[in-house]
């Protein structure tokens, strides 16, 4: 049984990540694809207990080492429970979010050193990488406006505008680094034009 692939979906908020997900697993699924789909932080039941805590506005402040910390073990959790077994099964595991949002997030959103984080990396992941990741992005302002007629704001979502700034920028530094794996998509366009061009990255792989 070969291998299954590994897709990752990022993005800063308000990009549209949610429907677009639900796509590309029709999408998929349309095609005869085994898929699995997940999200980070989270994907276990620990996992998701990480996550309560990282979101919670309302608990002591987090450290940043503490936040980025307990990223990766959640991400541990995710990789040894979820994603490794699906992979080794033949399935196709289509995930919100992985390491690429935490070189965004915590090494970008918080100024964290890239080296630490890719220490972790290779401690937590081993060899193991998305064989494609697909960035929804749009400039802050667009996402942001989405984001605030959502309701009550988690702890990421509360941080100040520059703060996303700095997130998009080092998503964008991330897609310049690894130009064969990760494709930008434009989502400050029509969503069937956004889907067309998801469409377009996904159509090479699936042959």
């Amino acid at each position: 049984m070969s291998r299954g692939k590994f897709i990752t979906l990022e993005g800063g908020e308000g990009v549209g990540k949610t429907t677009n997900l639900a796509f590309i697993k029709k999408y998929l699924q349309d095609h005869g694809i085994d898929v699995i789909v997940t999200r980070e932080p989270g994907g276990t039941q620990l996992a998701e207990k990480i996550r309560q805590l990282l979101l919670d506005s309302s608990s002591e402040s987090i450290s940043e080492s503490a936040e980025l910390l307990l990223m990766f073990a959640a991400r541990a959790q995710h990789i040894k429970h979820v994603i490794e077994p699906a992979l080794s099964e033949g399935k196709w595991v289509l995930c919100d979010r992985f390491t690429d949002a935490t070189y965004a997030y915590q090494g970008g959103g918080r100024n964290m050193s890239i080296n630490t984080i890719e220490w972790l990396e290779n401690l937590v992941q081993g060899t193991l990488r998305p064989d494609l990741t697909l960035l929804l992005d749009a400039p802050v302002e667009i996402g942001f406006g989405r984001v605030r007629t959502r309701g009550e704001l988690d702890r990421f979502e509360s941080e100040r505008v520059d703060f996303f700034e700095r997130v998009r920028q080092a998503y964008l530094r991330q897609t310049a680094l690894y130009p064969a794996r990760i494709k930008l998509i434009n989502a400050n366009q029509p969503l069937t034009d956004v889907q067309n061009s998801l469409v377009d990255v996904l159509r090479p792989l699936i042959k």
